[in-house]
């Protein structure tokens, strides 16, 4: 026999090289490409491969209907406020009538208590509910702020609803002040009883309408504004009708900033392994 067909005979006889894997008897399959790495296969979980592993359907959170509700891991800003609300309402109902009154008329955002102090006031007004805990504004407040919550936090949450709250106040005290100023109004004018949620709430429904499907955005709006139109339509109090009419329209102002917000939060964290993850900065590749 020749060298060559010895050599022949051992290249003949020599095993293809495996690795382990799912292609034979022996659970392994030829590597045909050494060079070349193979696909990674499937994780497995309890020994069947994770695609062929049913997964159970998602819950919707329109099936979940206590998310409408504010909860204290869920939204807790909007369910430590309800909770001082609660608490300002029945101090209201039961407690001594000449007490309650002093401290509403303490807490009133007039031009005299916002000349005198205005952060307070400020802080002060919101903490009632003007016709109690059955009126059309507490129940806003607590559909409103909650859905408001669940999509853009509750720092900016609070942002909208105070940032609301102060700048209908001043913008509808302030004329007020120079009418007076002007002789066109009397001095009585520069006291009156002003406290309440209402501006707060109305900002976070124009904020609210801008997050939601176009279905639901301009019915919401269409309610509001219809709400603002009729009460300053009746002239009972048009300062504060004014007041919210303006609210609404400073939540719509804000759909820009808060749409940023809400893509923001909706953004999924970067694995280690993405090379936009911030430990792996400046890693070259190669």
């Amino acid at each position: 026999m020749s060298w060559l067909g010895t050599a022949e005979k051992g290249r003949a006889g020599r095993a293809p090289s495996v690795i382990p894997g799912p292609g034979n008897a022996t659970g392994a399959v030829p590597d045909l490409l050494p060079g070349i790495p193979r696909p990674r296969e499937p994780r497995q979980a309890g020994g069947v491969a994770a695609e062929a592993v049913p997964r159970g359907p998602r819950t919707s959170p329109r099936a979940r209907p206590w998310r409408l509700l504010p909860t204290p891991a869920g939204t807790p800003f909007t369910f430590g406020y309800a909770l001082l609300l609660v608490a300002t309402s029945l101090f209201t109902e039961y407690a001594d009538p000449a007490l309650v009154s002093g401290l509403l008329q303490g807490s009133s955002t007039d031009v005299v208590h916002l000349a005198q102090a205005p952060l307070l006031v400020l802080v002060a007004s919101a903490l009632w509910i003007a016709g109690g805990m059955t009126s059309a504004y507490a129940i806003g407040f607590l559909f409103v702020l909650t859905a408001l919550e669940r999509r853009i936090g509750g720092l900016w949450t609070a942002a909208v609803f105070f940032g609301g709250h102060a700048l209908a106040t001043l913008a509808t005290e302030l004329p007020v002040a120079f009418s007076v100023a002007a002789g066109r109004l009397p001095e009585s004018s520069l006291h009156r009883l002003d406290y309440g949620i209402s501006f707060g709430v109305m900002t976070s429904i124009g904020a609210l309408a801008g997050l939601l499907p176009a279905w639901l955005r301009w019915p919401l709006l269409a309610g509001a504004g219809y709400l603002a139109v009729t009460g300053l339509l009746a002239y009972a109090d048009p300062v504060s009708d004014w007041g919210h009419l303006l609210s609404l329209a400073l939540g719509a102002a804000s759909w820009p900033l808060l749409r940023r917000r809400r893509a923001r939060r909706a953004r999924p964290a970067p694995l280690l392994g993405d090379l936009g993850h911030p430990a792996l900065r400046g890693v070259r590749t190669y």
